[in-house]
């Protein structure tokens, strides 16, 4: 039944949708610019959502359905990745060229017909520009570039996903030197892909800042990957710390063709993990080829010290007995003719002297010796040969013999010890 209003089935109405955005001008292969979000491929289908974003807020300000259809997919795919080295995924912006689509059941979407990757490649480009400015102006973006070198760099921070291909290749080229230069490494992992990449490696530098004096230097590597896969590390905050940090930093972060901010800002860059080794093993190197070249210049002015003093040896030992006899001749000449005269008149007062000396002390003996004291009147009494001073000591009976000065000696017997 029906109340007179003409009602229409809904496929019929949605046919009319799409049968008038068929022949609307303007609907077809039309070019827009949007942002990916949930990029999903499914039957060698390509389906995603373009999301246009207010530019200060960021939110959305208009959304649609998007498929790439299998037909077409194979083709802009191999030709986006040839572009810009990326898959395409969520969260890159895009030029596609568009045809709207009205489905009965599925309703409205969008089919890309056609991608420009030279826009996506431009965006990235530009974003870092941006980056690259506001460093600039801040006044820290050569900061880390004007880092010394410290002489020996061994002690290595290393910054990078645990199990990484390309932390492995770092290790290995680095410890298995052909030089045998030892270095220390220890790994602050972090995420090295995705959302999370910046405030991961930010918190691996501020690990290594809280034992910043164990360190010679960090080194943040990653294997190579696509560029939107990079974009992560075009990232004002990740770049300002890099920039600001205190030791000089080594960024090895994908192949040759890849550029990020962070090789603008930190010290060295280079192409990849394994580079970031080689570069560590040149600075070594060259501290190395320093203390070779000052230990051969050692030994060089020792060397010519050594065959100077050989020298002067050499000429002393031939020239010192033509020195010494050349000595003598002079003192001798210095002497003149009168000298052994002038010896022998010295010699003669000398002993002169001594023979007047000996006859004093002659005298003075004289005066003390035991017959000076006899004749004198003073007698000595002997006992068994020797002198007596106390007749105490002389036992009864004891023979003395008392000697006088002149006559003969007189001998006694002790009696009562009196």
């Amino acid at each position: 039944m029906t109340d007179g209003r003409n009602a229409i089935s809904l496929a019929e109405l949605n046919g009319r949708i799409t049968r008038s955005l068929a022949s609307t001008p303007g609907l077809s292969n039309v070019w827009v610019v949007a942002e990916t979000s949930d990029v999903r491929t499914s039957g060698g289908h390509c389906y995603m959502e373009l999301i246009q974003k207010d530019p200060d807020s960021g939110a959305p300000l208009a959304k649609s359905r998007a498929v790439i259809w299998a037909s077409a997919f194979a083709r802009l795919g191999a030709a986006f990745y040839a572009a810009t080295g990326s898959r395409l995924r969520s969260d890159m912006k895009i030029m596609a060229q568009v045809t709207v689509n009205f489905h009965a059941v599925y309703g409205f979407t969008l089919v890309i017909n056609n991608i420009d990757p030279e826009y996506t490649v431009g965006d990235l480009i530009r974003r870092r520009n941006e980056i690259i400015a506001q460093l600039q102006a801040d006044g820290v973006y050569d900061l880390n570039a004007s880092l010394p070198w410290a002489p020996t760099p061994c002690r290595v921070a290393v910054i990078s996903a645990r199990g990484a291909a390309g932390y492995g290749d770092f290790l290995k080229h680095l410890y298995l030197n052909p030089l045998r230069l030892r270095f220390s490494t220890e790994l602050f992992e972090a995420v090295m892909q995705g959302e999370r990449t910046s405030e991961s490696i930010i918190s691996a530098l501020e690990r290594i800042m809280e034992r910043i004096d164990d360190f010679d230097c960090a080194v943040i590597i990653r294997g190579g990957g696509a560029v939107s896969d990079l974009a992560s590390f075009d990232d004002y905050e990740l770049a300002y710390n890099v920039a600001q940090f205190p030791l000089p930093v080594i960024v090895g972060i994908g192949h040759e063709r890849d550029v990020t901010v962070l090789d603008y800002v930190a010290n060295t860059r280079v192409k990849t993990p394994t580079a970031a080794a080689e570069a560590l093993i040149g600075h070594m190197a060259d501290a190395l080829a320093a203390v070779t070249s000052t230990g051969r210049n050692i030994l060089r002015a020792a060397s010519d010290i050594m065959a100077g003093q050989h020298r002067q040896l050499a000429y002393y030992s031939g020239n010192l007995p033509a020195l010494a006899r050349s000595v003598v001749e002079r003192n001798r000449m210095r002497l003149g003719a009168d000298t052994p005269a002038q010896l022998r008149a010295a010699v003669n007062a000398i002993i002169t002297r001594r023979a007047d000396r000996l006859d004093a002390l002659g005298e003075i003996l004289d005066t003390l010796s035991p017959e000076a004291t006899l004749r004198r009147g003073y007698t000595i009494t002997r006992y068994e040969g020797r002198a007596v001073a106390d007749p105490a000591l002389l036992p009864d009976g004891a023979e003395i013999i008392t000697i006088f000065a002149h006559g003969k000696d007189v001998k006694s017997t002790v009696r009562n010890g009196k």
